[in-house]
């Protein structure tokens, strides 16, 4: 069943962009924080990681970019944060298990500006783990809008197509029709990898069910 939303989206997906390595990507997504902070729009940028959320943070301080961090290391912080993350020109590197359960209230003046934009570094094993990313954004039908900077040395491509990530991690910029095929590729191998572990251990529980039960099937 389709549960409609609260109110009308108004969300707009841009065009992704996929390069070689993990150098290039970092240095992407600083140069579009950059441009979307001369207009004062608020930036809230996406990683799968501690350790990535990091990484990101030494390249804006090289950059001289303000920013504030959310690697869910600062519990008593994280609502303030992300409150915060709607004000004009803020910019919140965040892992995505960091601050959720808070929305993000655009400042007065943002809406006019686009609203706030959401920046994925990395996708996940799982779709809908960037979907909630992304709904970060647009939230209660306010104007926003998102979008992945992303590169093929990364995890997902290197798990579940080794070979693809092997042979492409070579091109400073992949065509976008290459980029995002081999990103659904990896992704839709994890889901199913995932799906197949759930299966397992489901057989396994109902087998132990079966051989440890002293009489019959337990409850």
């Amino acid at each position: 069943a389709t549960v409609p939303t609260n109110m009308p989206p108004r969300r707009v997906r841009l065009t992704d962009s996929v390069y070689g390595r993990t150098e290039l990507k970092w240095r992407a997504v600083v140069e579009r924080i950059e441009q979307l902070r001369t207009v004062g729009r608020p930036v809230l940028v996406g990683t799968r990681s501690v350790a990535a959320s990091e990484e990101l943070a030494r390249h804006l301080e090289a950059a001289e970019v303000p920013f504030r961090l959310l690697n869910a290391r600062q519990d008593r912080d994280e609502a303030e944060i992300v409150a915060r993350a709607g004000e004009p020109g803020c910019v919140t590197v965040a892992t995505n298990m960091a601050g959720r359960g808070t929305d993000i209230k655009l400042a007065p003046g943002i809406a006019e500006l686009g609203g706030l934009h959401v920046i994925a570094t990395e996708l996940n094993d799982s779709a809908r783990i960037d979907r909630q990313l992304f709904g970060r954004g647009g939230r209660q039908g306010d104007p926003g809008s998102c979008e992945a900077i992303l590169a093929i040395e990364e995890d997902l491509v290197d798990t579940f197509l080794p070979l693809a990530a092997e042979r492409l991690r070579h091109i400073d910029r992949l065509p976008l029709s290459i980029g995002k095929s081999v990103f659904a590729a990896a992704q839709w191998r994890a889901e199913r990898a995932h799906s197949r572990a759930r299966r397992d251990l489901l057989d396994l529980d109902d087998y132990l069910g079966d051989v440890l039960a002293f009489s019959g099937r337990g409850e």
